[in-house]
């Protein structure tokens, strides 16, 4: 994929609706953010999967008004803060009222590599998406997106595959339940993906 490409936006229907499946189809699709500054976008290199019944999952407890979005029909944004500060982004993955995401931890820049760095206040094209709260950061996602439809809507949205990736699985980073499951994707051999090597090594 590259910006001389169009990007072409998904279907409704073209995306599984499976929390592990959605976690492994996003792998080389493009989140793509349009806004008055212009277009910016990455491919998506790493997801991980919250799915039903999972400890680690915000929707474990049941509804609440934080993690209402993820109880939404599939396909739609679900958008929080950690820490008070870094932005994180989701995919809602099951039925509607059945509360699973999907985290997008990774993107590789294809599109408005200035407009990032702008946003980012940093220069090293690797570091502008290499983790949830930097491509937040970059795409200028905020909390005004969450529910929205990632694939009718507009501001943010998914855009189709360009090629094929080959795609490894892992623990997810940076949690304390349910560490063991692996239910982190990536794809295989991108400099862009996060975390240490040696989760992203086959």
């Amino acid at each position: 994929m590259n910006p001389e490409i169009p990007l072409r936006r998904l279907e409704p229907g073209s995306l599984p609706v499976d929390t592990i499946a959605l976690a492994e189809a996003l792998i080389g699709c493009a989140l793509v953010r349009d806004s008055p500054d212009g277009r910016a976008a990455g491919r998506i290199v790493e997801t991980e999967a919250y799915g039903i019944g999972d400890p680690a999952s915000h929707a474990y407890r049941g509804k609440t008004k934080r993690n209402a979005s993820m109880f939404l029909p599939p396909h739609r944004a679900y958008i929080y803060k950690i820490y008070g500060m870094a932005t994180c982004a989701n995919v809602t993955s099951e039925a509607e009222c059945v509360g699973a995401a999907i985290l997008i931890r990774a993107l590789a820049p294809i599109l408005g590599h200035d407009l990032m760095r702008r946003r980012r206040g940093i220069d090293a094209e690797r570091d502008l998406c290499r983790g949830p709260g930097r491509l937040c950061q970059a795409l200028a996602i905020d909390a005004s997106f969450d529910g929205s439809d990632l694939l009718l809507g507009d501001g943010l949205w998914i855009a189709a595959p360009a090629g094929r990736a080959s795609v490894g699985r892992s623990v997810r980073i940076g949690i304390g339940k349910a560490a063991d499951r692996v239910l982190r994707f990536y794809e295989v051999g991108n400099p862009f993906v996060s975390g240490r090597k040696a989760l992203s090594t086959a």
